[in-house]
């Protein structure tokens, strides 16, 4: 009976939170998954076999690029800061500007894009259906004795389903199994007074909604970045991004679309400038630093393990 109550004042406890933890697990098909992690790490699958996915998306560290931009086929150079690749099953719709509106679509983007991997579809089956050992692994998982490019997709979509960050320390303690020292505790009502929670929310803690950046005071750059004015056409829109993720943060630096800030704090301190339209104070900048890096969870076993 206790074990019981224990349980419902927990549920109750993140329920009524605006942040929901992440799952412990998730059910996805392990053979797919990993044909679809060799597809990532694979050089294959770019035009000058020098790059592959985790390139740009480094899953020793939070997922995303270390570099403002990332580098592509013969040092083509992208056009935007790449997000982090965890979690992203939870996000509403897949790149800066909300373009893609699946991780299929997601998926196929850099690999056609001439400045990412540079690839075609015939390419690409042309390819894997030249070597043995991907011949093999695909007769196993599809039972097809050509490989296609649907396939090919369809195996890393389901890893990428399967990389998720749970038991951050964040979510043990919205689930009554730890608790927040004092800065990390603090910084969390400080986070939501302040309103950040108003784009941070959720399961992922962002990735649920488009935002202007700049709604205060407008937000300059020499640079022109894909964002929703691309997508929708309308002038109207620009500087509009998919508010990104804060899960795994301390990991995913530099910040922004354009990869401005190079610490949390800076980030913090900017976004409190351009979208609150305030000089937030250093001690409370800090103590909002102590609660993002509450938001690091553990890697994926399908990532750990060999």
């Amino acid at each position: 009976m206790l074990k019981y109550l224990i349980i419902c004042v927990c549920i109750v406890s993140f329920a009524s939170e605006p942040i929901s933890p992440i799952p412990k697990t998730v059910e996805y098909n392990k053979a797919k998954a990993l044909l679809g992690k060799k597809l990532f790490y694979d050089t294959l699958l770019s035009k000058n076999n020098t790059i592959s996915c985790v390139t740009c998306h480094n899953l020793r560290s939070g997922g995303a690029d270390s570099r403002k931009v990332s580098r592509g086929v013969d040092g083509r150079l992208g056009n935007i800061q790449a997000p982090t690749v965890y979690n992203a099953r939870y996000n509403f719709k897949q790149f800066w500007n909300g373009r893609a509106a699946n991780l299929k679509e997601q998926a196929e983007g850099p690999l056609k894009n001439p400045n990412e991997l540079g690839m075609s579809p015939q390419l690409i089956e042309k390819r894997l259906n030249a070597s043995k050992t991907y011949k093999k692994l695909f007769y196993q998982v599809y039972h097809s004795s050509r490989i296609t490019f649907n396939e090919a997709i369809d195996a890393i979509v389901e890893f990428e389903k399967a990389l998720i960050t749970p038991n951050a320390k964040f979510d043990r303690y919205l689930r009554g199994e730890t608790t927040l020292n004092s800065d990390e505790q603090e910084g969390y009502r400080l986070f939501k007074q302040y309103g950040c929670i108003t784009c941070h929310n959720g399961i992922n803690i962002g990735g649920n909604s488009f935002q202007e950046m700049g709604t205060f005071f407008s937000y300059h750059t020499n640079a022109s970045y894909p964002d929703r004015a691309d997508v929708l056409k309308n002038k109207k829109y620009h500087n509009v991004f998919k508010v990104p993720t804060l899960r795994n943060i301390a990991l995913t630096s530099p910040y922004f679309h354009d990869g401005s800030a190079k610490t949390l704090l800076k980030a913090v301190k900017a976004v409190s400038h351009y979208n609150l339209g305030i000089e937030m104070p250093l001690d409370d900048a800090q103590k909002i630093v102590a609660f993002l890096k509450t938001l690091t969870g553990e890697k994926p076993k399908i990532v750990k393990n060999p």
